[in-house]
């Protein structure tokens, strides 16, 4: 792979996607922080000139103004392009029925998203977060309502425990409801935890993973420094980027020294460490397609450059090595030379996950 116009499938979908999703929730200044008009349609023109077709966006990113830059960019080449959006996040602030799980929000928030994407469908709708209140029955039986009315084509759940997820999943392949097709979680080289359930999970029901933020926060960057380890615990929480980074819990001894490993690498690959981070989620082969934000257009040509990136075995290695998660229960019973002895009676047996 050694391009955005190396499609891959999305799931268990028969949906042709890029190997890197262009995530917009940088486009918009209303949060103080991401790329105006003009740099956000350079951004957007760069992914797709080079064969980006995923585009990445959610009703309440940037106050509504990531969903109507995209509507714009894509007006002349909207069927070249799968739009996903998500529901979930509250439209209205005090207003308690603006966000959440529930039919009311879902079906709002996609009138919504059609008014502001200026579009007749969303390609790929996702639950945003388990708002933990919603029964499983309604939001299902939602999604595919949306599915069936044609305002939706594909449904995805993101920020979900797995076991939710296998629950969701469960009831809409019993009651022939629309099933999800991907599972859109944070993923990188210093938030590993999701490879204990969730990534075993997706490829168990045929979800396609989407990971969000695959330089771990800018962590991955290597533009942190232990300086930066002090300040974040004075830090106040806010809107800025270094006050979400330093409220993240990712800016760390443990992900500065992985940042250190991630600098090695690249420099041995003559490239930065952004691509390797990024070619390291790649690598995974559970892994569809990385979301990809930036807000400036260098940020972006850096990033995109990650697909031509080939990592040896041993700098695989290294890096898995760097920031292995710690087994939990059952995994780490389970796996006890003991139990195994007990389950297979000594026997070699192959294992299917």
């Amino acid at each position: 792979m050694t391009s955005l116009d190396q499609y891959r499938l999305l799931g268990r979908s028969g949906l042709r996607i890029s190997p890197l999703a262009l995530g917009t929730m940088t486009f918009g200044t209303e949060w103080g922080w991401g790329a105006d008009a003009d740099e956000a349609r350079r951004i957007f023109d760069l992914y797709v000139d080079r064969g980006g077709n995923l585009i990445d966006t959610s009703v309440n990113y940037t106050n509504g103004a990531s969903e109507r830059l995209v509507g714009q960019f894509a007006r002349d080449k909207r069927d070249r392009l799968v739009l996903a959006t998500k529901f979930t996040m509250a439209r209205d602030p005090g207003n308690p029925n603006s966000g959440g799980n529930h039919r009311l929000n879902m079906v709002r928030s996609v009138e919504q998203s059609l008014r502001q994407l200026e579009t007749d469908r969303i390609d790929l709708l996702y639950l945003h977060a388990w708002d933990a209140t919603t029964q499983p029955d309604e939001v299902m039986r939602g999604l595919d309502d949306l599915v069936r009315t044609g305002k939706v084509l594909y449904v995805g759940i993101c920020n979900t425990p797995a076991w939710r997820i296998a629950q969701l999943q469960t009831i809409a392949d019993l009651r022939g409801w629309s099933p999800f097709v991907a599972l859109q979680i944070e993923y990188n080289l210093v938030e590993r935890t999701v490879e204990h359930e969730l990534i075993p999970l997706a490829a168990s029901l045929g979800l396609g993973v989407l990971p969000w933020s695959p330089l771990g926060g800018g962590v991955l960057t290597g533009k942190y420094s232990r300086a930066d380890l002090r300040d974040s615990q004075e830090r106040a929480v806010g809107t800025t980027r270094a006050s979400i980074i330093a409220s993240s819990g990712l800016l760390n001894e443990r992900s500065l020294d992985a940042a250190e490993t991630v600098r090695a690498v690249a420099w041995e690959l003559g490239a930065t460490s952004s691509q390797v981070a990024i070619a390291w989620t790649l690598a995974n082969p559970a892994i569809t397609a990385p979301v990809i934000g930036a807000r400036t257009l260098e940020q972006a040509e850096d990033n995109f450059g990650a697909v031509a990136i080939s990592l040896s075995p041993e700098q695989m290695a290294r890096l898995d090595q760097a920031t292995a998660p710690d087994p939990i229960f059952p995994g780490r019973f389970l796996r006890r030379p003991m139990v195994e002895q007990l389950i297979f009676g000594g026997a070699t047996v192959a294992r299917r996950g």
